[in-house]
């Protein structure tokens, strides 16, 4: 079964063709800034981007009508659980409304769906970043009228988590993981026989601090930043989201760039560095503590697993709690290809959005 794999991001539109698990073609179609400016609302790129999906496609040798099925990366819709979905009007109208949040992945369903009408070719979305399966007591903060929500990476966290399981011989919905994923974001959940009960919102920052987000921080302290005139509101969100972690303290977002720091014997950075993991290791300890301590195992995704420094101090801190796989990278093509071929196959229901 061919299926084509569409994942747009903010200067790029990820494309890859997938003989059923076998990639055999994939293209980072780079857009430029000043492409991109063209275009007032992410929604009005959507013609833009199907075209240069179409012709990458042609170039490359590739009937549409050879096509099984077409993957869609999943964007910002309301809150639904994980699996694989049908693309539906109602979600395409949703995703170009931006009602729910703007980002490039909103515009994968409707290239998809676009494409998929003209070709009469059926289109699905694979655990969209909004997933929510965080059980009720996860929700409750400590001030009524706020609510904890889920915004991490389901994609990559279930697809790490289904290698790990299959590795132990197991399913995925049989076994209780702590999956870290590790990038510019960095969430720390529970799954627990196929759900993700608890997860921090690593979208907007919080949990451990990362590369580019804040994390934590102490309440008043921060009350007091946001009150004290020297910041906008756009500002502090920007500290939260985008300027905190590694960029605030050390001015870079490359943990490569970090890790040489170190290495050169710069005490801050190897601070800093040690402090990320630390923070890391206490999310995890936390994860276990909603699992009760039945956990199988505890995996560690995303780009910064690249990092045998990183991996290797997390380990110190994490060991004693199950065995720990590191499966390192992202894997969001190959995880949105999985899951429509398991879809195809009936292995998986398909969900309707409505």
């Amino acid at each position: 079964m061919k299926i084509l794999v569409i994942n747009p991001g903010s200067t790029s539109t990820k494309i890859a063709v997938y003989d059923d698990e076998q990639e055999v073609f994939s293209k980072n179609i780079s857009h430029s800034r000043e492409e991109i400016s063209k275009f007032p609302k992410i929604s009005d790129q959507l013609e833009f981007r199907k075209e240069i999906v179409l012709k990458a496609m042609g170039e490359a040798g590739f009937k549409i009508s050879e096509l099984s099925a077409i993957a869609c990366r999943g964007g910002n819709i309301r809150p639904v659980e994980s699996g694989v979905y049908s693309v539906s009007g109602k979600m395409v109208e949703e995703l170009l409304s931006l009602k729910y949040g703007a980002h490039p992945s909103n515009l994968a369903a409707p290239i998809g769906f676009e494409i998929g009408r003209e070709f009469n070719k059926p289109v699905f979305t694979v655990d969209h970043v909004v997933v929510d399966e965080m059980q009720k007591v996860a929700k409750i903060a400590g001030l009524k009228g706020i609510e904890r929500h889920a915004k991490d990476h389901p994609l990559n966290q279930k697809a790490a988590a289904r290698e790990v399981a299959k590795q132990l011989g197991k399913k995925y919905d049989e076994c209780n993981f702590i999956v870290a994923h590790l990038g510019g974001g960095i969430s720390v959940a529970s799954h627990r026989k196929g759900r993700i009960v608890d997860v921090n919102n690593a979208l907007n920052g919080d949990g451990p601090f990362s590369p580019e987000r804040a994390g934590n921080l102490p309440n008043i302290d921060l009350v007091e930043m946001c009150f004290s005139g020297n910041y906008t509101k756009e500002q502090i969100f920007s500290m939260l989201a985008g300027k905190g972690g590694l960029v605030s303290h050390l001015g870079t977002n490359s943990l490569i760039e970090v890790e040489k720091m170190v290495q050169e014997g710069n005490d801050y950075a190897k601070l800093v560095f040690e402090a990320m993991v630390y923070q890391i290791a206490k999310e995890v300890g936390a994860h276990a503590a909603v699992l009760k301590g039945d956990v199988d195992a505890v995996v560690i995704t995303g780009g910064l697993a690249y990092s045998e420094m990183l991996v290797e101090k997390l380990k110190d801190y994490i060991s004693f709690i199950a065995p720990v796989f590191v499966v390192a990278g992202e894997h969001e093509m190959e995880a949105l290809a999985k899951g429509v071929l398991r879809a195809l196959k009936g292995e998986e229901e398909v969900k309707e959005y409505f």
